[in-house]
């Protein structure tokens, strides 16, 4: 994901806002809008990021907006219009060159995002169910990542499911395989191995396990089950709490797919703070047992 929508962000919408943007931009970039000196270059370079925070302000996550619109070289920009004024040959270089840098950088930006966005769309536009397991699941669950069933656990065998990994849980589990705790050491080293070792190639998706066919039906089959790592945006900064962030990332990941995206967990303050954020959960319980004497 080389872009991060706020909740509730029609992915259609947002990607007609990108190109509206991206045009305008375009057209800045060939002409500056027929200004006369680089003072006027950069007075429309500022009229068009009012524009392009009215309309994407909204729609992409704050880090975004600072990445494709609000950036560094755009504060330099905002300072130079009311002190470099002068009309004499080495000021009005000056400022013709950082406003050429800045739309050839924010030229490519935006090419690149909208780019990334159209693929993204045609890519999540099929028929699978996607979850998102937070990190407890790959330690807890009694089944290990290559054989886990979202089919199952959600009461859908027959669906195919696409497991989303946002890069926050990779961490997480980076971080367990010093753990004391025997069982979660060894989880998280698993998991990691599988995950390496299906992403190796640098490919975002692939086939985690290939439906079957009922052996006792013979006829109804059961969905295939794929495996996408979420990477983070270029800037991308994450929530202070890791459970916030994977709910933040899921939220982002309904909107692009435009569906809902289920969330695994065993732990219930985080089935608890996704519920509350909008998410469907599916709270996993492990066995409690008798109670101790």
């Amino acid at each position: 994901m080389l872009i991060t929508p706020r909740p509730g962000v029609n992915r259609d919408n947002l990607l007609k806002a990108l190109q509206s943007v991206q045009g305008e931009l375009s057209n800045l970039h060939s002409g500056a809008g027929n200004a006369r000196n680089a003072q006027e270059r950069v007075l429309v370079y500022l009229k068009w990021t009012n524009s392009a925070v009215r309309m994407l302000g909204n729609q992409i996550s704050p880090s975004d907006l600072d990445r494709l619109v609000l950036t560094d070289r755009y504060k330099l920009l905002l300072t130079a219009a009311g002190t470099l004024t002068g009309a004499d040959t080495p000021t009005q270089a000056v400022l013709n060159g950082l406003i050429d840098r800045e739309l050839e950088a924010q030229s490519h930006a935006f090419n690149a995002v909208v780019e990334a966005l159209q693929r993204q769309i045609l890519q999540w536009s099929g028929y699978e169910q996607y979850v998102m397991a937070d990190t407890s699941v790959y330690i807890h669950h009694p089944d290990k990542l290559e054989t886990i069933d979202p089919g199952a656990l959600l009461g859908d065998p027959h669906a195919d499911f696409v497991v989303l990994v946002p890069m926050v849980v990779v961490d997480e589990l980076d971080r367990l395989k010093e753990s004391k705790d025997r069982q979660a050491r060894w989880r998280a080293g698993y998991t990691l191995a599988v995950l390496e070792r299906l992403f190796e190639r640098g490919i975002s998706r692939t086939l985690l396990r290939k439906g079957e066919t009922e052996p006792v039906a013979k006829v109804a089959r059961l969905g295939d089950v794929w495996i996408e790592l979420l990477f983070e945006p270029p800037g991308h900064v994450r929530l202070p709490d890791s459970d916030d962030e994977i709910i933040d990332r899921a939220l982002g990941a309904e909107a692009l797919a435009n569906r809902k995206v289920t969330l695994l967990t065993y732990d219930t303050g985080q089935s608890m703070r996704a519920r509350n954020a909008g998410l469907h959960v599916v709270k996993l319980r492990p066995e409690v047992g008798e109670e101790p004497q």
